[in-house]
């Protein structure tokens, strides 16, 4: 195109036209007018990243018998079963035993929670919308998946869910810059709000600029109105630092996540939220510390001691016996 004044003018009016549907998505969130934009989006390059997946890893269609039901009372007997047909498909090879301990490890935190999940693989890492620590899993609206739904694996807090087409989705993982997820710690249940760092430890600002904190306490969501975006009791990560408190009104923590977000494969999405908050029940049981071994050193005589000291013990007689005599001999003189 010649650069002519018409020119100039349209690409003006195109930065204008495309600034005004980035501040009518941001406003309109979950009814954004340009959500629909988005799913034919994902609706197009979904299926093709599940169709690569599926090509080069037959194995992975497996994960999608991960389901679960409406009936919450059943659903741990349910997960229970479901795992152990997946253990029959997915073979014995070292990447598949890798997935197995991860399905445990999830249906595990699913139970303990009574969060009804799920499962997904993990198809894709980073996508057109442009965000930059996003993945791309298998499951999508046929399957009942929404946006902003809590996602989580094994380990504690992967992400929420930010585009959904029919077969796949698109989730925004927690350490991006982006997110932003409400917190609560351990035992002593002081809020904050933790946000993503990339490769660096989550930053949370916790609402009390007095509250008492040290390293090793650990932090879990504190749940969403309705449960969306987030869930509560999920684990999210254990304090490394510690900002010195300054009298202001937060307090900075720097929080090393659960989940490593550069080895995410098997994941869950979270469809149905527990009847109650879970609290703390689905951490981790901490590590019980070693104990230090007290070692106790009895000094024992040598031989050689013990003849020296029998020798000097007869030597001080024989002088105090010599000493009387002469004594007595003094004295009959006298």
């Amino acid at each position: 195109m010649r650069d002519t004044k018409e020119s100039r003018l349209l690409l003006v009016l195109l930065i204008a036209i495309a600034f005004a549907l980035i501040t009518v998505d941001i406003r309109g969130g979950r009814n954004s007018p340009v959500d629909g934009a988005r799913q034919a989006a994902a609706a197009a390059f979904g299926p093709i990243e599940n169709g690569m997946s599926s090509v080069v890893d037959p194995v992975g269609n497996a994960v999608s018998a991960v389901r679960d039901s409406d009936d919450r009372h059943d659903r741990l007997a349910r997960l229970e079963k479901q795992n152990a047909t997946l253990k029959a498909k997915l073979g014995s090879d070292d990447r598949n035993r890798s997935r197995l301990n991860q399905l445990d490890s999830m249906l595990k935190m699913a139970g303990e929670g009574q969060y009804g999940i799920k499962g997904a693989q993990v198809i894709a890492i980073g996508s057109a919308q442009g965000f930059s620590w996003t993945i791309t899993i298998d499951v999508g609206a046929n399957d009942g998946i929404k946006r902003d739904m809590t996602v989580l694996n094994g380990s504690g807090l992967v992400g929420r869910v930010t585009t959904v087409g029919p077969d796949a989705s698109t989730v925004l993982l927690a350490n991006d810059p982006d997110f932003t997820v409400g917190t609560r710690m351990e035992g002593s249940d002081e809020l904050g709000f933790a946000s993503g760092q990339g490769d660096r430890p989550l930053r949370v600002e916790l609402l009390n600029g007095k509250a008492e904190v040290k390293k090793g306490d650990r932090l879990v969501t504190f749940g969403s109105e309705a449960d969306r975006p987030f869930v509560p009791g999920v684990p999210v990560g254990t304090v490394t630092g510690v900002d010195p408190s300054n009298g202001g009104l937060t307090r900075t923590l720097y929080v090393t996540p659960f989940v490593s977000f550069t080895k995410l494969d098997i994941v869950g999405v979270v469809v149905e939220a527990p009847k109650k908050d879970p609290r703390d029940e689905v951490l981790p049981t901490k590590p019980k510390p070693t104990p230090t071994p007290t070692v106790t050193v009895t000094v024992t005589p040598s031989a050689s001691a013990n003849t020296a000291s029998d020798s000097g013990t007869a030597s001080a007689t024989e002088s105090a016996t010599d000493s009387a005599t002469d004594e007595t001999d003094t004295n009959a003189q006298r």
